[in-house]
C-alpha cells in the first residue's frame, strides 16, 4: 500500500510543485482520467491488485480533497 504513494511523484513535474487551490485529479499525468481508467483495468492482474487498490484509494482521497475545495 505504501507503493501507492509513488503516484505523487508526478507533482514534481508541476509548476508550482504545490498549489493548495489546485485539484490534482485531471491535472497531473498520473492523476489523469485516462490513467485512472488504466488503474481500474490493472485491478484484473491478481499479482498487482493490492498496489492498484492502494492507488485507487489514493485517487479517491485526492478526489474528496477536490470536492471539499469546491465547497469551501
Amino acid at each position: 500500500m505504501v507503493l501507492a504513494m509513488l503516484i505523487d511523484l508526478d507533482h514534481l513535474l508541476a509548476n508550482p510543485m504545490f498549489d493548495p487551490n489546485r485539484c490534482s485529479i485531471g491535472f497531473h499525468p498520473l492523476h489523469s482520467y485516462f490513467a485512472i481508467a488504466i488503474y481500474f483495468l490493472l485491478l484484473l492482474n491478481k499479482k498487482l491488485r493490492i498496489i492498484f487498490i492502494g492507488i485507487l484509494i489514493h485517487i479517491l482521497v485526492d478526489f474528496s480533497d477536490c470536492l471539499l475545495m469546491k465547497i469551501m
